[in-house]
């Protein structure tokens, strides 16, 4: 039997000789990089250049309440989040959104979201809600794309978003239902986005299914109708999100702890400035310091990403992607009982031809979440009011003004959400607002941007111990990223 001491020499050789990884980046695709790498025996350290964790995935604490600054829900498309959020002992936390659905702000007026669409393109162009959002020539103008040959919006390599909706189902269909989603979502406009990205899937489900219509059904059909940690019940018709009791952020503060447990060590404060290729493996440079690993993951925005490595993968440079746009949270946290009626549901997203309306997105928290209307005391309301749209309007009109300083965003939203909600709001009205910025975090999938991801991919795995992962690789949103940060990692394991 070995002595203490030879336990403890054994020990420290057994460290010594365990595998290395780096991750460059805290948010949830490092984090989620993070601890495949350290469960799997690796000594892992991650590097974060903010004093926060989680990236968009974060938390703010506004008039008491601590809420979620960033993400606040997550598709259910597939399980991957809630088997995510079940392993780390959050699965009996996951609730569905209320019921009440969401509204789409037009020129005419608010009219409620259809509630069976993908990116806002219907099942059925004949549905009561999507009539009165389309009117009869434009639910006749959608039903076209039954009769049309699967091959019409299909056979390109890449699509715009916009471009297959218009082809398939026309103009009304794209401004009044896609246009708000994918600028509420996406934060972009759809002639610029790559269907493929956004909606992977789709196109393909036109060539199975005969229409466009079909394959949004066929998706929805597809979505699980229970998240494998969900309770059962808990799933209603209509819902395409969840999200978790007490927030998101949960998920980031479960995620630490996790990986402290398996004495993975955490920096934050630490950026990286350079990447070089080193015997044995890759050497990361933050903050002075130098940092050896056989293994590296890069888990930042895009342009980031192609700026550490290009030195060592040169090629990378021809492929670096446009920053994401500057979106902008507003929050306000409001005694109003008047809103306890919900006037406009769970949130409105807003078409872009909407006058007088800055904000793109508008979600009341606490008409949503049920969870948090009963952390709040009666009569008190969070609302969420997102911009970023971009400065240019649909057409090359000129927009409304980007609000930019918190002040401006701050009366900006006052005065968007008294119109969205038909409800006079006034600064007297406040008990807290807070604004978050997140500057080109929020991937942008250009078109034919598949194509680029696919080939940054193949580079990276060619060099041997490096994974690159992110949003701006799997596409946007919680459920891409859990569902390809894994496969990508899992090429680094020992």
């Amino acid at each position: 039997m070995a002595t203490g001491t030879d336990a403890a020499a054994d020990s420290t050789a057994s460290t010594a000789a365990a595998p290395t990884a780096v991750v460059v980046g805290g948010g949830i695709s490092g984090l989620l990089a993070a601890r495949q790498l350290a469960r799997a025996g690796v000594r892992t350290t991650v590097l974060e250049a903010s004093g926060d964790w989680g990236g968009c995935v974060g938390s703010h604490v506004v008039a008491g309440l601590t809420l979620d600054s960033g993400a606040e829900s997550f598709a259910t498309r597939s399980a991957a989040v809630a088997r995510l959020a079940e392993e780390l002992g959050l699965g009996a936390q996951i609730v569905l959104p209320n019921p009440g659905g969401a509204w789409v702000q037009l020129p005419e007026g608010p009219r409620e979201l259809p509630k069976t669409g993908v990116l806002g393109i219907p099942a059925n162009p004949w549905d009561p809600e999507v009539r009165r959002s389309l009117g009869l020539v434009g639910s006749l103008r959608a039903s076209v794309d039954a009769l049309l040959p699967a091959s019409v919006g299909t056979t390109a390599e890449a699509t715009s978003v916009a471009a297959l909706v218009r082809v398939r189902m026309g103009r009304r269909v794209l401004d009044r239902l896609v246009s708000p989603v994918v600028g509420g979502v996406h934060s972009a406009d759809p002639a610029l986005l790559d269907v493929d990205m956004v909606a992977p899937g789709l196109r393909a489900g036109i060539r199975s299914h005969g229409s466009l219509a079909a394959a949004v059904a066929a998706q929805r059909r597809a979505s699980p109708a229970r998240p494998d940690a969900l309770q059962p019940g808990l799933q209603k018709a209509g819902s395409a999100v969840a999200g978790l009791r007490g927030g998101m952020h949960t998920l980031i503060t479960a995620l630490l702890a996790e990986l402290r447990r398996l004495d993975a060590t955490l920096l934050s404060g630490t950026r990286a400035e350079a990447v070089q290729r080193v015997p044995g493996g890759w050497r990361v440079t933050a903050g002075g310091d130098s940092f050896d690993a056989e293994r590296l993951v890069v888990a930042v925005e895009g342009p980031a990403a192609v700026q550490l490595l290009s030195g060592t993968l040169p090629a990378l440079a021809a492929l670096r992607p446009e920053a994401g746009p500057d979106v902008r949270l507003v929050t306000l946290v409001l005694d109003r009982p008047d809103l306890d009626a919900a006037p406009r549901g769970t949130g409105v997203l807003v078409a872009p031809q909407s006058a007088g309306i800055r904000a793109k997105a508008l979600t009341h928290a606490t008409a949503k979440w049920a969870w948090l209307a009963e952390r709040t005391a009666p009569g008190r309301h969070v609302l969420r009011l997102s911009y970023g749209r971009g400065d240019t309007a649909p057409n090359g009109g000129a927009a409304h003004p980007e609000p930019r300083s918190d002040e401006e965003l701050f009366a900006a939203a006052l005065q968007d959400a008294s119109t969205l909600l038909a409800v006079p709001l006034s600064a007297a009205d406040v008990a807290g607002w807070d604004v978050v910025r997140w500057s080109g975090a929020l991937p942008f999938a250009a078109l034919g941007h598949k194509r680029r991801v696919d080939q940054v991919r193949q580079l990276c795995a060619a060099e041997g111990g490096l994974a690159v992962v992110g949003g701006w690789l799997a596409g946007n949103g919680l459920a891409a990223i859990v569902a390809d940060t894994p496969r990508h990692v899992a090429a680094l394991l020992p």
